[in-house]
Parts: structure tokens; C-alpha cells; sequence
């Protein structure tokens, strides 16, 4: 292989990575590549298969005058494993438990090493909702969101505590706080075109899920859909949630006696991994 194309693929691994699940003209990537459409193609070829040995995502192709390809990246399992070995163990740090009952966990929500795999790995859970955007309320939810936007290539729809000035005219709704029993206050820009659209709700941390449920009813007065919720972490109790269909990556028994746990969905998909790697079907066997 000479030096150009190993030049040309890299270039193209970039750019698919850099815009995911977009339908992407093959006439457009060939003009920015400099190359003719057969080259292009057998480039592709070349990286889908690399791709799917290493489990890193897949190349769709779209045939017709509108055609085109897709990227659809996937979880790297091994960083997703070590992520949630990482929550897991930092999180069960005595000090973590604070005197109100909470779980203090702002230092390492903010560290993307940590918080972008668990990000990800929600996005990938609703990847079959067509989700137009994911939307989260300021400000703990914001890393997760993010990472789960950059996923499905989608944006970000904040829901802020207070309005805000610079907004302009907003509708408020009061709520009550599942986890702080306390009455709270959420509000959305009537500027924010979210009318029609699909959307998730991605936030840190789920106890009653009051603020899930807000965040529905909101989305709601702009003609928007929520099609699912998705957390970093949930309370095992109350079992009975405020809305019908949520996941969490983990699950915390607020007892004494109790921690953290994996949530079943999230072990199922680690065992599926590690049943690939003992048959030996990864990259390099």
C-alpha cells in the first residue's frame, strides 16, 4: 500500500468519525478526497472491514440518486469495561456518601475519560428511537448529553433551572424533586425549535424521577416527544418511577449495607463482549 492511500485513509476514518449516522455523498467525499468514486469505494470496503473486526462500528451503503454511506460507530467494549469498573469503585468510596444521602459525583461527571463511554453507551440503548436530539437539565446532566449527542450526531437541548435573560421569553413549569423533596423549577427557551421532534432525556443520577417526568411534560408543551430516559445512575427504590420507561447504566441500594451495582442490561452486553473474546473472533485472532 503506498503512502497516499494509507494518507487517504486515515483522512476518511477522520471524517466518517467525525460525522456520525449523516448520510454522507459518495460524489462530495471523492471531490474532497481527490480521488475517483471506484477508488473511494474500495477504500471503504477496506475500512468497514476493519471496523467491524474491532467491534468499533459499521459502514452502511445507500444506492440510488441520493445514495450514499453511513457511519455507525460503536462502543470500544474494553474502554467501556474500564469505565464502569472505574464508577463502580470510585463511588464506593465511603466519602462519597454525603451526610443528605446523595452520592458525590461532580469531580469525575466532568472528566470525559470517565463520563463519555457511559454517555455513549445510553446513546447506543435508544439508537432505534431516530432520536432528533437529547435533552438534559443544567447542569450535571450536561456531560453525559453531550457524549450521547456526539454519538447519535444529534444536539443538545438544555433544559435550564431559571430562566435567563439572554433567552428571552420561556415557559416555566415547578415540579417536585424526587431526590431533594423540594419543589424545583425547570424552563425551555421559546426559542428552541424542538417542535415535532423526538428527543431522550439524559441525566446523572434518578431517584423518584421527578425530573425526568418534568422534563417530559415540558417537552410536551412544545409539541415534542420524549422517547426515552436514560441515567448514569438510579435509586433501586422507589421501584415504581414517575415515568414508564427508563434505563440506567447503574443501580444504588441506598441501605447501609448496600453499593453499587451494574444495571442487567449493561452486565448482559459486558458478558456478550467477553463471550466474543473467548471465541476468539476479535481483532488479531
Amino acid at each position: 500500500m503506498n503512502s497516499q492511500r494509507y494518507k487517504r485513509l486515515i483522512w476518511l476514518v477522520g471524517y466518517l468519525w467525525g460525522h456520525p449516522l449523516q448520510q454522507l455523498s459518495l460524489t462530495d467525499l471523492s471531490r474532497k478526497g481527490g480521488v475517483a468514486k471506484s477508488t473511494l469505494s474500495d477504500d471503504l470496503v477496506m475500512i468497514k472491514e476493519t471496523m467491524e473486526e474491532a467491534r468499533l462500528g459499521t459502514i452502511d451503503t445507500q444506492v440510488g440518486v441520493q445514495g450514499g454511506v453511513v457511519w455507525r460507530p460503536r462502543i470500544d467494549l474494553d474502554t467501556l469495561k474500564e469505565s464502569v469498573e472505574f464508577w463502580l469503585k470510585a463511588l464506593s468510596e465511603p466519602d462519597r456518601r454525603t451526610p443528605e444521602g446523595f452520592l458525590y459525583m461532580t469531580d469525575l461527571l466532568f472528566d470525559p475519560k470517565w463520563t463519555a463511554p457511559m454517555g455513549r453507551l445510553l446513546a447506543e440503548r435508544f439508537r432505534g428511537e431516530a432520536v432528533d436530539a437529547v435533552a438534559t437539565v443544567e447542569t450535571k446532566g450536561i456531560p453525559l448529553a453531550m457524549a450521547a449527542a456526539d454519538h447519535l450526531g444529534v444536539g443538545v437541548v438544555l433544559l435550564r433551572r431559571d430562566s435567563r435573560l439572554s433567552d428571552g421569553s420561556a415557559l416555566s413549569l415547578n415540579y417536585l424533586s424526587g431526590s431533594s423533596h423540594r419543589i424545583q423549577s425547570m424552563s425551555l427557551s421559546r426559542r428552541m425549535r424542538v417542535r415535532g421532534m423526538h428527543l431522550i432525556f439524559v441525566d446523572d443520577f434518578m431517584k423518584a424521577g421527578g425530573t425526568a417526568r418534568a422534563a417530559e411534560d415540558l417537552l410536551t408543551e412544545f409539541d415534542a416527544r420524549l422517547v426515552g430516559v436514560g441515567v448514569l445512575i438510579a435509586t433501586e427504590k422507589p421501584r415504581q418511577k414517575l415515568v414508564d420507561d427508563y434505563v440506567a447504566c447503574l443501580q444504588w441500594n441506598e441501605s447501609p449495607s448496600g453499593g453499587l451495582s451494574v444495571s442487567a442490561w449493561v452486565r448482559e452486553k459486558l458478558e456478550a463482549s467477553s463471550a466474543h473474546d473467548r471465541g476468539g473472533r476479535s481483532l488479531g485472532h
